[in-house]
């Protein structure tokens, strides 16, 4: 990794995420007032699409996976919403890292655990999205995370990890979760309680090439990623669907969030070459440095997938001394 001093973080709320000239209309999250696109799917459905005109998309493979899940209407800290929400165009890159659990600790807080490769070892993580075609309109996004153990979970860790990798669902502690647009900051972090702020953010994900840019409050860059992609293997819809398990704190209680993916074309490279990780200034870079990462262990990159984003629910979590 290489390391390049830059100006100091972007704060969230210092940019906007609508392109320059777009039309826009006004959508209300709760107390909060954003702007998404006129005409978009936002606005056109909000939440609850016609999934038989989203299937008319050419950029959308299928939405056979979408129709085995239903929408439920709640109550949440940004108003009435459907969940989940549904993402039918993705695309995305992830770095898997050893970190020292020690380092991984010191940023968790106290109710959770590294999940440990071995004793005194974790995985760390660093991943770009970017959503072509989603509920909440096209959007980027990046991610600083750690594995961790499943909440209030007996077991040793390894066992843990061995088990959850067989199921294909894995546990997670998010610190950084930047995005390029106002209702994907708004609903990550009042509906989530995740780390969110906008920021200019680039994605680009094909079968050759990868990369991906995160930009400081000055321009600058956060993080600066790009590698090969690994070559792609073709999947049924429904053949490759794995689960993530996110925990968050949202009005001073535990919530988890689960995420369902369907992979519809990915390969991935172990102990991979030609990556660039490039750290500047920022919140983004400044978490990544603080977990100390020891070696880059694996690179995943999906070209095309799907995935459903439920809304939080309260967890009980391992209590404190």
């Amino acid at each position: 990794m290489a390391a390049t001093e830059q100006q100091p973080e972007q704060q969230p709320g210092q940019q906007t995420g609508q392109q320059t000239g777009q039309q826009t209309v006004t959508a209300q999250l709760g107390e909060r007032t954003v702007e998404v696109p006129r005409g978009g799917l936002y606005d056109r459905y909000r939440m609850n699409p016609d999934l038989d005109e989203i299937a008319r998309d050419p950029r959308v493979s299928g939405v056979d996976f979408f129709r085995r899940l239903s929408k439920t209407q709640v109550d949440s800290p940004i108003g009435p919403t459907y969940t989940p929400n549904f993402y039918y165009r993705m695309s995305s890159a992830r770095l898997t890292m050893l970190a020292r659990s020690s380092a991984i600790r010191a940023r968790l807080p106290e109710e959770l655990e590294p999940l440990e490769l071995v004793p005194g070892i974790g995985l760390a993580s660093v991943v770009f999205f970017r959503y072509d075609v989603a509920d909440i309109d096209f959007y980027t996004e990046a991610a600083v995370g750690v594995a961790v153990r499943p909440a209030r979970h007996g077991r040793l860790g390894f066992l843990d990890l061995v088990t959850n990798l067989k199921n294909d669902h894995l546990h997670s502690y998010v610190f950084s979760l930047p995005v390029n647009t106002d209702i994907a900051q708004v609903r990550g972090h009042d509906g989530y309680g995740f780390p969110k702020w906008v920021t200019e953010l680039d994605v680009d994900i094909d079968t050759s090439t990868s990369t991906a840019r995160v930009a400081n409050a000055t321009g600058g860059v956060d993080v600066a990623f790009s590698a090969p992609t690994p070559a792609q293997t073709t999947f049924r819809s429904g053949e490759r669907v794995s689960s993530l398990t996110s925990y968050t704190e949202l009005g001073g209680r535990w919530q988890s969030t689960l995420n369902q993916t369907n992979i519809l074309a990915a390969g991935s490279a172990t102990l991979p070459r030609g990556v660039e990780l490039q750290l500047g200034e920022g919140r983004m870079s400044d978490d990544i440095r603080a977990l100390e990462p020891m070696r880059t262990l694996r690179l995943d990159v999906a070209t095309e997938a799907q995935a459903a984003l439920h809304m939080p629910v309260p967890i009980s979590v391992r209590a404190t001394a």
